[in-house]
């Protein structure tokens, strides 16, 4: 799997005290998400996270107001690890990207702390909020890079009006994802079946050709 440094976290308003320090947020992020594996939502205080990390409790309350913000973060780190080689055509970077999030899904920390926020913004639309603008949107990138790039190699038409490729996501785009997204984490997560090569490339058959293009068994 294809990854790269550690991205800096994402950060919320600013709160008042000293300079953030990377490495702290860094220890503080991966105490977050041991913390989680081992003990469990109900039972994750930001007391345990700070003896984790070495830190004092009013280092992690200067950084984030509680530990639903603080968890989301911690998952958003993981998730900027994706990214989008160039496999050479559209097909095989959607099936390698697909398999990257599987593979990511896979990881305990990934999958314990995801199930967690999406099961208490059920109950929390500011945390719900919260995962959509640090991990959703954030990770619509990669159909911006997608499309882009295939845009070049003149495998999707140009952007209307000669616009750029790379801009904002769009409703398309913003569908693309969900269907991506959701498929991924249905299988992985819900139905608990892999994503291996197979799957990838018939789901990916799906998503470029319709029920036309994909062969049947």
């Amino acid at each position: 799997m294809c990854s790269r440094p550690a991205a800096t976290p994402p950060t919320g308003p600013g709160r008042p005290g000293r300079p953030r320090s990377a490495a702290a947020d860094a220890a503080i992020l991966e105490a977050t998400r041991a913390a989680l594996v081992e003990l469990g939502w109900s039972k994750l205080s930001m007391g345990d996270v700070a003896t984790r990390a070495g830190v004092a409790k009013t280092t992690l309350y200067r950084r984030w107001a509680g530990k639903s913000e603080l968890v989301v973060d911690a998952v958003a780190v993981l998730f900027d690890e994706l990214e989008l080689p160039d496999r050479g055509s559209l097909a095989a970077d959607v099936e390698g990207v697909v398999r990257q999030f599987a593979a990511l899904l896979e990881r305990p920390e990934a999958k314990t702390a995801l199930m967690a926020v999406v099961a208490e913004s059920t109950r929390d639309e500011p945390l719900r909020e919260r995962i959509r603008s640090s991990i959703v949107e954030r990770q619509k990138r990669l159909v911006l890079q997608g499309r882009a790039r295939a845009q070049a190699r003149g495998e999707l038409p140009a952007p209307a009006g000669g616009g750029q490729g790379a801009g904002a996501a769009d409703a398309t785009d913003d569908l693309v994802f969900d269907v991506i997204a959701g498929a991924v984490v249905h299988r992985a997560l819900v139905s608990g079946e892999p994503v291996d090569r197979e799957w990838a490339r018939r789901f990916t058959a799906l998503l470029l050709g319709g029920l036309s293009a994909v062969p049947r068994e």
